[in-house]
């Protein structure tokens, strides 16, 4: 199949990876309503059509942290990416620079931050979680300061993990040992070219930057279990303060939902925020990105860099968020599914399709540059 759109790259993915995996990054929390609603919630809202003016020229170019980018997109963190193609976050780095967008690493990814580096040409973007160990925050804060990753977003929305019913199902949480071992074993050999790319040439199969702390415990089982007594649920806001001690780049705090929190994240002396509710993975129930987008906006528009992501599946739901009041979005399953779909090459031909779309949803609302797109683009969601 010719992947045409993000969905076609999402069900090249589902055909590609082992049960355990797709569901992992298809997935969300408990009832996913929250997941659904991120989708739906963003296809509802109406673009605005306009005529007759001339578009001749449509500019996507942005800055944001000091930073030149091609368009206002960027590779969000994702956990465990790296295995749905061999060394991953590799690859998705490459797609990014060559796209002239950011691509962010996270904590939890499989690939560690020297390796990254080392297929990077341009800085990248760190994600980090609260963890209860300062050392080993700190420790990671230097990593990423040294291989030259000019912002960290630091992510707040997961004090404690949500249950996601679908891992447990898969079995990717909830079966240790021998047991949880075959189970993904069994579903590993049912998809030969993953076993093949990733299974037996994509190894090691660790997170890199907590396989320090876990020692000779790198199972899954053991990555899900470290998160659940790592992950510091005391997080308050004067922690942003002792962030910044041991941080000399932007800081973006990511999680945030309700526009009280975002007037204490500019407070706070964040260089920006990232309107999230996790893609659905926390909180079930709580609103979607898209209607917690324009209160936000109208609280802190204009003092602080705002950045936005949940169900961002086109170009046209880019400009949706640009409309709404981000200033860049994050794609994140979009990514992932490209990568496990066809590595570097298909987040590099998804990224193309997001721009094309994205030239024409500006071009039929009569914009021709981002910092053109407003809230007279749609039509809200009422």
């Amino acid at each position: 199949m010719q992947a045409a759109s993000v969905g076609d790259f999402r069900e090249l993915a589902r055909r590609r990876l082992p049960r355990f995996l797709f569901e992992y990054i298809d997935g969300g929390s408990y009832g996913e309503v929250t997941l659904k609603r991120n989708e739906s919630d963003l296809a509802d809202i109406a673009l605005r059509q306009r005529v007759l003016r001339d578009v001749s020229q449509i500019d996507l170019s942005t800055r944001i942290f000091g930073q030149e980018f091609a368009m206002p997109v960027g590779l969000a963190p994702i956990g465990l990416a790296g295995m749905n193609a061999r060394r991953g976050e590799c690859q998705a780095v490459r797609a990014a620079e060559k796209a002239g967008i950011p691509f962010t690493l996270s904590t939890v990814s499989a690939c560690p931050l020297d390796e990254v580096a080392a297929a990077a040409r341009k800085p990248f973007w760190f994600q980090l979680y609260m963890i209860r160990d300062r050392g080993f925050m700190r420790d990671l804060l230097a990593q990423a300061a040294q291989v030259g990753c000019p912002t960290l977003v630091f992510t707040v929305d997961m004090p404690v993990p949500g249950s996601r019913y679908r891992d447990y199902r898969s079995g990717l949480a909830g079966a240790p040992g021998l047991t949880g071992n075959l189970r993904r074993f069994g579903q590993a050999l049912m998809h030969p070219r993953w076993a093949w790319d990733v299974g037996l040439w994509g190894r090691p199969h660790a997170l890199g930057n907590v396989a320090p702390v876990l020692g000779p415990n790198t199972g899954l089982e053991d990555f899900f279990a470290w998160m659940r007594s790592n992950f510091e649920p005391k997080v308050g806001w004067e922690d942003i303060a002792w962030i910044r001690s041991q941080w000399k780049g932007a800081i973006v705090i990511k999680g945030i939902l309700d526009p009280d929190d975002a007037v204490l994240a500019m407070e706070a002396g964040a260089d920006g925020l990232v309107v999230s509710n996790h893609g659905g993975r926390q909180l079930d129930g709580a609103l979607s990105t898209a209607r917690a987008l324009p209160a936000i906006a109208e609280a802190v528009a204009g003092n602080i860099t705002i950045l936005a992501d949940g169900g961002v599946r086109s170009g046209l739901d880019v400009v949706r968020m640009l409309a709404l009041g981000a200033d860049g979005v994050f794609l994140g399953r979009a990514w992932a599914y490209a990568l496990a779909a066809g590595g570097e090459a298909a987040i590099s031909r998804m990224l193309s399709l997001v721009e094309a779309e994205m030239r024409v949803a500006m071009a039929l609302t009569g914009n021709t540059r981002i910092a053109d797109i407003g809230e007279d683009a749609i039509e809200r969601l009422t």
